[in-house]
């Protein structure tokens, strides 16, 4: 094999593996803020605007330099920057100063992951590598940290042997979130099958839990954005009635209810006003649905009305925010064509 091809094998291991836990579901909750952030600094996390708290933060560190907790969220908003590379310094240097914390730990493992996006193949193994240890002392710190066993299955179910990863490595970490949450358990499991292409037992997982009377609201939502990416509007219609149920002023519901209306090809002025509210209304974030997937969702209405230059602007502002989104690059291509 030339040298040449070596490369770009190695590119295309590397770009898979990247997927790892980045294209999995999104936090079932809106981002938490924890007492050890000051209130007027959780309001600035509150409202989305993390170039403010980025500032408050660095002058904070100026006097408490040995603070873990201002270098962990210094770090978490950096992420929200896209400023991984920083991010990943913050949240290790939160980490060396208390190491006992599972949520620094599994931050700095997500951070390791988008890193390695930006960097070289070799580089990016050598992050894989962090990301996967970085999301075992996070496990081990706290079996009971979901977030971090969802983010360690999604590195198993997808990353290579030879980077820790395995199919007898991701059914085993299953049955042990299982243990300590059925409901996770659950959603891993068909997470695990959908990983597969095994798109009827991923199916007969979220539909056990649709019929199931679970009271949390992320679940619900988890399972809609399995439907959303099957393209089965119907499902993801009952998987949002399920939601709004249990939190009918939840404004993450105005995203949902304008996708579904669209991949039904159903009501579409009203799910624009639901995607527009979704803008307005809920900050971007890394754990709530992207504002680059509402332009992305936009594009596919205005395309479906024919309103070819409309759709192409939201392809557009899709992309600005998400360069690497492949549907709003294919879409801005279509109606370019057309």
């Amino acid at each position: 094999m030339t040298r040449l091809a070596a490369n770009a094998r190695l590119r295309r291991s590397a770009a898979g593996l990247l997927l790892v836990f980045l294209c999995g579901a999104l936090s079932p909750a809106l981002a938490a803020v924890e007492n050890d952030l000051p209130p007027q600094l959780a309001q600035l996390h509150n409202a989305g605007r993390y170039r403010e708290l980025v500032q408050a933060l660095q002058a904070a560190l100026e006097t408490q330099a040995q603070s873990a907790a201002l270098h962990y969220w210094l770090g978490r908003s950096l992420y929200e920057l896209r400023d991984y590379n920083r991010a990943m310094s913050s949240l290790e240097r939160a980490t060396q100063l208390a190491p006992d914390r599972s949520e620094y730990h599994n931050w700095y493992g997500k951070a390791c992951g988008r890193r390695a996006q930006e960097v070289n193949p070799f580089s990016a193994f050598s992050l894989a590598r962090r990301t996967h240890r970085a999301f075992q002392t996070a496990v081990r710190l706290a079996p009971t940290n979901v977030e971090a066993q969802r983010d360690l299955i999604r590195y198993l179910l997808n990353a290579p042997g030879f980077l820790g990863g395995g199919e007898q490595e991701s059914l085993k970490q299953i049955q042990a979130l299982s243990v300590v949450d059925a409901v996770d358990g659950m959603l891993a499991r068909a997470e695990y099958f959908a990983t597969r292409k095994k798109f009827d037992q991923a199916g007969a997982e979220y539909e056990k839990l649709l019929q199931t009377d679970v009271r949390r609201i992320g679940v619900h939502m988890e399972i809609a954005e399995y439907y959303r990416d099957r393209g089965d509007a119907a499902r993801m219609q009952a998987a949002v009635d399920a939601a709004a149920g249990l939190g009918p002023n939840d404004t993450r519901l105005e995203y949902y209810r304008g996708v579904a209306l669209v991949l039904a090809k159903q009501n579409l002025a009203d799910a624009e006003k639901h995607l527009r509210t979704y803008l307005q209304s809920v900050p971007d974030g890394s754990q709530v649905p992207s504002h680059s997937s509402a332009h992305e969702w936009l594009g596919k209405l205005y395309e479906a009305e024919g309103k070819r230059d409309q759709a192409a602007a939201e392809y557009q502002a899709a992309l600005a925010l998400n360069p690497r989104s492949d549907d709003a690059r294919k879409g801005l291509e279509r109606v370019r064509r057309k």
